[in-house]
């Protein structure tokens, strides 16, 4: 289980090493559960080993007999009484395993048997670092133990946590195959300055005219290849493998070459064998790669809140990077890369090895691996990781939790039989304003919790009966709280200075993990995916969030503004009269620190609680639109736009608008943003807009008339009503049959496609003219009708051929 690094190493002495978690395992040997850990260390990996554990679940007391004849054909057990309750203040037991598949069957047995089982899926590996308090960085005291091969591992049962900063390799991987995957052509590896590519085939063409930084080597064989690939992955010593669709393409494909060679997949370090599985409910894949942690791009960056129309490589390389990949064009593809491989081969490497380089570029450029990092430090969640929120929260809350005298619950057993609404949005007042304030609770669902003391476990002591009403906070849903050591208020308190002390250090990525990861704290409580699930809970959160907002515009209202529209943690205030820029803002402040005030002195009065309620001026909207819902007077919600000066500059603000929704054309998209600044700016349309009516008529625009939507289902799925983007792709199902070619489409996949006179038409196979008329009633009316209606015209108006005759007066139509 040693790595190719040499790592200086005294056999006899004891060792104290600090590390950084890469994997986590657990096992039996010789019928005892061993827990493992691939370790970064500055000196290079090792193997650390904890030998004699046992894993661990509760039940209640009272199920002692029960669970003893359910197991009575069981060895490896033990029932252990604990001073430890479960949420109901009933005593538990600790069902401890010597090994692992002894503690597997055993949870079988009990679950038979409709025996509660309390934390019975937090695996041991986990559990023993969090108990500890270890989340990535740690000590270990420990010595070394000689394997049968020669190699060694440390072997300790002592570690604490400890900080440590881990400088990561990162091996990109990449591989070129048929269209329908079933023989591999190249695997491009990409390690900072090292790069190669493998390649199969009969014989190595000439290399002339060939970059010489271009490293590539023939093989005669797959085999041949999958085994230099192993090579590499042990020579040059990865701590991460990324790539984009990584696991469920990339290594799919080559675990199941590898299987076909009957190759044992040796990837990880120390020779040991990666595991590749596939969920059963969903089409994830999952891999177990010993020592080194796998990385998708696509998921790594929606973990990180990054939004982008396509998460296709070519379109972030795009957007993020001004590069993109060597073959542009999807359709094609597939056919160019077989060409390239039969008569070109040294052009597929380059195309091969430039992907590999566009994803490490991407990961460096978005910041990822300082995130993920960041992360794991917070959370104790392993950096491959994907979602995880529940996960994270476990960890962190449930060793405090048993220093408490308690269990977790069993799974989503809290009450679910109460009320517990979204944020709340606030009816709008529609029309086009002047001066309009956006006032935001920085945090506010985090806030809450830390001010009114919510908690799983201050709400089993809050209704335990044995605390005093002076001791209690009252939260929504007849929940009470009681007010001595709550938990969670104290981890968002913790997350909170962080967060500050990360933005004060610029510390980007630190930001937006703990930000994550506080905003996650209410999920979590309203899923009944979490055990801590309770409407209690989660009402007390929300609904403290609508009290909130009601009356701290009722607030503003007394103070003489009116509040035009509020949702979930945002109040936007009017301004009446003209006001500078300056002046606008600095209102804005003033209004800020009065109202936090007001809900400081509010909150001690009443309540006797410190407020951690904080609003902030967040924008001034020099002309701000609150548009109406389509057909109605009614206003709208969670859709504005709003212009934003900055001297003698501004910018536009789009939210929920068509301007930022992937699904409307760019045309669309484009007439909404030059539109409203025209109309925000006081400056002439009409003679504009004829001018964009003529350019679509006469097909100037064609190439801003693709709309682009996400199938969110398999394409047979769609019966009843089967939307365009449906349509479009059925039709292009069917040619690509009839052409002998793969499937385009899969649940996930996004279409392009436009409407013709035939219907709607998957790009790249339009077989009739486009429908202009349809795009101007579909597309571009319902965007111009949404301003204009508020300065008295409309689309019809504009277009319409006596239109200066009657609106002449006014400048700024023309």
């Amino acid at each position: 289980m040693a790595t190719n690094q040499v790592i200086p190493i005294d056999v006899e002495a004891p060792i104290q090493i600090r590390g950084y978690v890469l994997s986590r395992h657990g096992y039996d040997v010789a019928g005892s559960l061993c827990l493992g850990y691939w370790l970064w260390t500055a000196e290079g990996a090792i193997y650390w080993e904890v030998p004699e554990q046992e894993a661990i679940c509760f039940i209640p007391a009272a199920s002692a007999a029960e669970a003893q004849q359910a197991l009575f054909d069981q060895e490896g057990w033990r029932l252990q009484p604990l001073p430890l309750t479960d949420f109901s203040q009933q005593p538990v037991l600790g069902l401890y395993c010597r090994s692992l598949s002894g503690f597997y069957r055993c949870r079988e047995k009990l679950q038979a048997a409709h025996i509660p089982l309390m934390e019975e899926d937090i695996r041991p590996q986990e559990r023993f670092l969090m108990e500890r308090g270890i989340r990535a960085g740690l000590e270990v005291r420990g010595s070394w133990r000689r394997n049968t091969d020669g190699s060694l591992h440390l072997i300790s049962q002592q570690a604490r946590k400890a900080e440590v900063q881990p400088e990561l390799r990162l091996l990109s991987l990449d591989i070129e195959t048929t269209m329908d995957a079933r023989r591999i052509y190249s695997i491009a590896l990409q390690m900072a300055d090292r790069s190669v590519v493998l390649m199969q085939r009969e014989e190595a063409p000439r290399p002339e005219s060939v970059d010489p930084a271009l490293q590539v080597e023939w093989f005669d064989s797959c085999r041949a290849m999958l085994e230099a690939m192993q090579d590499y992955f042990q020579r040059w010593d990865p701590d991460a493998i990324i790539g984009w669709s990584v696991v469920g393409f990339d290594l799919k494909v080559l675990a199941r070459a590898c299987e076909q060679e009957r190759l044992p997949l040796r990837w990880g370090r120390g020779m040991q064998e990666v595991q590749l599985r596939e969920s059963r409910t969903t089409n994830h894949h999952f891999v177990d790669w010993p020592g080194r942690v796998v990385l998708d791009g696509i998921d790594t960056l929606r973990g990180a809140t990054w939004q982008f129309e396509s998460f296709a490589l070519n379109e972030v390389a795009r957007e993020l990077l001004g590069r993109e990949k060597l073959i542009e064009d999807p359709d094609q593809r597939g056919e160019e890369i077989t060409r390239l491989f039969r008569h070109d081969p040294w052009a597929l490497a380059a195309y091969n090895l430039e992907d590999c380089r566009l994803v490490s570029d991407i990961f460096a450029h978005a910041k990822l691996m300082p995130y993920l990092i960041a992360r794991a430090d917070l959370t104790g969640l392993s950096l491959d990781r994907v979602g995880g929120s529940a996960a994270a929260f476990d960890y962190l809350y449930l060793p405090r939790l048993h220093r408490k005298g308690y269990v977790a619950p069993v799974y989503a057993s809290g009450d679910a039989t109460v009320d517990s609404p979204g944020g709340f949005v606030m009816n709008s007042r529609p029309g086009l304003y002047d001066h309009v304030l956006v006032l935001d609770f920085k945090s506010l669902y985090p806030s809450i919790i830390r001010t009114f003391l919510i908690d799983p476990y201050a709400l089993v002591e809050g209704l335990s009966g044995a605390h005093p009403d002076s001791e209690q906070v009252d939260g929504f849903n007849q929940a009470s709280f009681w007010r001595q050591g709550p938990i969670l208020p104290a981890l968002v308190a913790e997350c909170w200075q962080a967060r500050d002390q990360a933005k004060r250090d610029g510390n980007i990525p630190l930001a937006t993990a703990i930000k994550i990861i506080m905003n996650a704290f209410y999920g979590v409580l309203g899923s009944p995916l979490c055990r801590f699930f309770d409407r209690r809970l989660s009402g007390s959160i929300t609904l403290r969030g609508h009290q909130i907002l009601q009356d701290s515009q009722a607030w503003f209202q007394r103070q003489g503004y009116e509040v035009i529209y509020g949702d979930t943690d945002s109040l936007f205030v009017h301004l009446h009269g003209h006001h500078s820029e300056e002046q606008a803002c600095s209102r804005g402040r003033e209004l800020a620190a009065a109202i936090n005030d007001w809900w400081r002195d509010r909150l001690l009065t009443e309540f006797n609680l410190a407020s951690h309620l904080e609003i902030q001026f967040e924008v001034h909207y020099r002309r701000f639109l609150m548009p109406t819902i389509r057909g109605s007077q009614e206003g709208s919600k969670k859709r504005y736009a709003g212009l934003v000066s900055k001297g003698s500059d501004h910018k536009l603000v789009f939210k929920g608008l068509e301007s930022v929704r992937s699904d409307w054309t760019p045309f669309a998209r484009r007439i909404q943003r030059e539109l409203y600044e025209r109309v925000f700016l006081n400056q002439p349309y009409r003679n504009w807009l004829r001018q964009q009516v003529d350019d679509l008529l006469g097909g100037r625009c064609d190439a801003e008339l693709v709309y682009r939507k996400r199938l969110r289902r398999p394409l047979d799925a769609y019966q009843k009503n089967v939307p365009p983007h449906v349509q479009a792709a059925r039709k292009m199902r069917e040619h690509r049959r009839q052409q002998g070619l793969p499937e385009r489409y899969e649940r996930g996949s996004s279409v392009e496609y436009v409407l013709t006179l035939h219907g709607p038409e998957a790009l790249g196979l339009t077989t009739a003219p486009l429908d202009y008329e349809l795009y101007i009633e579909r597309q571009l009316k319902p965007v111009v009708d949404s301003i204009l209606i508020f300065v008295n015209d409309g689309y019809d108006k504009s277009l319409a051929p006596q239109a200066d005759l009657f609106y002449d007066l006014d400048k700024t139509k023309d």
